[in-house]
């Protein structure tokens, strides 16, 4: 089973939620420039409240960097990349996504800023580049040594609890959005098409249609 496939399968049993990671604190950096004003709009209905809510979370001045942005949409795609079935992470707008959930739940904040930081420190000290510069093979190796818990050594443990984290958000991005449930083969509620009961299960309890109801009632074919 390939990656997606199984990130498929945890998606359809439950999207994971966010889990609690530990990192370090968020260093002095400038941000990114405050979005552009506007008017958000919004696809899905809502109540006042709530319209409310995300719209004053829209509003809020960007939480990561242009570079924390570029890093997550990296890091997000080597998670999901783009395949012959579907999109990848960041055709999803999986990072803009993250965005999102970091205003909505304050306590990932740090947790995605330290594991961010961390990433990078980490790519500084093995090849002197931050990690979105890094060469694919490089990254490659940074995201071995923190995907797999069970066999990440004990000075990755920071790594290992950020990409948790991380994994965690962009599956319910990605999984969230068109791409996503469209990668997923949901079709939701549709109407079905009844032609009443079968044959044999009306021989076996020894019923049947009478000719009125079978000249009234709707038969599809």
């Amino acid at each position: 089973m390939d990656r997606r496939k199984s990130l498929k399968l945890i998606a359809t049993s439950a999207l994971a939620g966010g889990a609690i990671a530990t990192g370090c604190k968020p260093g002095e950096e400038k941000k990114a420039d405050t979005p552009a004003t506007g008017e958000p709009k919004f696809n899905l209905d809502r109540n006042a409240e709530e319209l409310k809510y995300e719209k004053s979370l829209l509003a809020q001045e960007k939480f990561f960097s242009d570079h924390e942005m570029a890093t997550l949409t990296v890091l997000g795609d080597i998670i999901i990349p783009k395949d012959e079935v579907s999109g990848s992470a960041s055709d999803a707008k999986v990072p803009d996504f993250i965005e999102f959930i970091v205003k909505d739940m304050p306590e990932h904040q740090i947790p995605m800023k330290g594991g961010l930081r961390w990433l990078d420190m980490q790519c500084f000290k093995r090849f002197e580049k931050a990690f979105k510069d890094c060469s694919s093979q490089q990254q490659i190796e940074i995201v071995d040594a923190i995907a797999y818990p069970n066999k990440a050594k004990a000075n990755m443990k920071q790594g290992v609890t950020f990409f948790s984290l991380m994994r965690n958000l962009t599956m319910t991005g990605f999984y969230t959005s068109a791409i996503g449930v469209k990668d997923l083969g949901y079709a939701g509620n549709t109407p079905n098409k009844w032609n009443g009961i079968p044959d044999d299960v009306l021989k076996q309890y020894k019923l049947s249609y009478t000719e009125k109801e079978l000249k009234e009632c709707v038969s599809f074919t």
